[in-house]
């Protein structure tokens, strides 16, 4: 069937994205779906800076690419041997598809899964497959998702069932933004009630790391950023205290604030100054947890010895260490009973043809998240 997509084919054009035009919007062939493949009609995209990283060079990806991970739609159609879908169920695309055969699924760690991992960076689907052509040549898939798309087919691991009540441009949030940062509040860090709790960087992620740390009970929530903007709406959302951090001597004042450091620290801007800043203000005995995606090259340096003198630990979460289908269902339903207010960080909508500038406000930090409505 001939489908609209919103294609890449050449990385790293600079910014502004409305005179670049690094995603043309075009016209590609999808193959219908095969054993274990569901044909999706896209409703609501989220833009998200794991899809600016593949435009900008930071996160390298074969070309051309049909772009986007974090959206819901509706099944049209399913292929044979799907038992979980059936028309008209409406779902969420993950953008890592799980096995459940290699060992970190079978350590109930789909966000780990090996095979995934390879089909994601192949650019194709957890088969092995592509589904999408551009007269005759093959157009790679973006996180076995490619959702800045009409009508998608993804491998069913790649999908979760969702309640109908909920718009599509607020469920397509939980897809990323709201799996990664409630998750590594919830999974990752597993926040006790009461703990202090410091977020480095206000994107989609940060925020909804910010009201995953509200709603698990934490008594201190400092937010960081670079944009007082962002600093002033996470006041709003619950955060106790703010701080720029591009003022000078910010360490030193947030652990002055804190008398000593924070317990849990998040670094969601992927920048390696924001994990450095992160670490640093992370108290004795404390976790640091990133979620960053900064390019493969980059590094930290610390001092090693406070590893061990000081008890600390850095982890990394991915997916928010995330069990899709069981967290997926339980963060909607905090949604509906106003406990998880994800509806606040949908900044606007736009339309498709609209995508390039879309990235544009999403690369100059003005908005939490936009969504393409289809």
């Amino acid at each position: 069937m001939k489908i609209k997509s919103a294609v890449l084919h050449e990385m790293g054009l600079p910014a502004p994205y409305k005179k670049s035009q690094p995603l043309k919007i075009e016209e590609l062939e999808l193959k219908e779906p095969d054993r274990g493949e569901v044909l999706i009609e896209i409703k609501a995209a989220g833009l998200c800076h794991s899809d600016l990283s593949v435009i900008n060079g930071n996160r390298p990806r074969p070309v051309p690419m049909a772009l986007g991970h974090e959206a819901a739609g509706i099944v049209v159609e399913t292929g044979e041997g799907v038992r979980n879908f059936t028309k008209g169920d409406h779902v969420v695309c993950v953008f890592i598809p799980s096995c459940g055969e290699c060992l970190p699924c079978a350590e109930g760690r789909p966000a780990l899964c090996e095979e995934g991992a390879k089909a994601n960076t192949d650019g194709k689907l957890l088969s092995g497959g592509q589904k999408l052509h551009r007269q005759n040549e093959s157009v790679y898939h973006h996180l076995g998702v490619s959702a800045f798309s009409n009508y998608i087919v993804a491998d069913q691991h790649s999908l979760v069932k969702v309640d109908t009540s909920v718009p599509f441009e607020i469920m397509a949030l939980f897809g990323c933004a709201v799996l990664t940062g409630v998750g590594a509040v919830v999974n990752t860090a597993k926040l006790n009630m009461g703990s202090s709790v410091a977020i480095v960087g206000l994107g989609g992620v940060g925020l909804s790391a910010l009201l995953g740390a509200v709603a698990a009970g934490a008594r201190e929530i400092i937010a960081i950023d670079l944009n007082e903007d962002k600093l002033k709406f996470a006041k709003e959302l619950g955060a106790t205290a703010v701080f720029n951090s591009s003022e000078s001597f910010v360490e030193e004042a947030i652990r002055n604030y804190s008398n000593g450091g924070l317990e849990y620290v998040f670094e969601t801007a992927g920048a390696v100054p924001a994990l450095e800043l992160a670490y640093k203000i992370t108290r004795r005995g404390g976790e640091t947890i990133t979620t960053g995606l900064p390019h493969p090259e980059h590094k930290i340096a610390l001092p090693q010895v406070t590893l061990a003198a000081e008890e600390r630990t850095i982890k990394g979460s991915y997916v928010g260490s995330c069990v899709p289908a069981r967290d997926i269902p339980r963060f909607v339903s905090l949604y509906k009973q106003g406990r998880l207010p994800i509806d606040k960080l949908l900044s606007d909508t736009i339309s498709l043809e609209e995508i390039n500038e879309g990235f544009d406000r999403l690369h100059a930090g003005e908005v939490n998240r936009l969504v393409v409505k289809m």
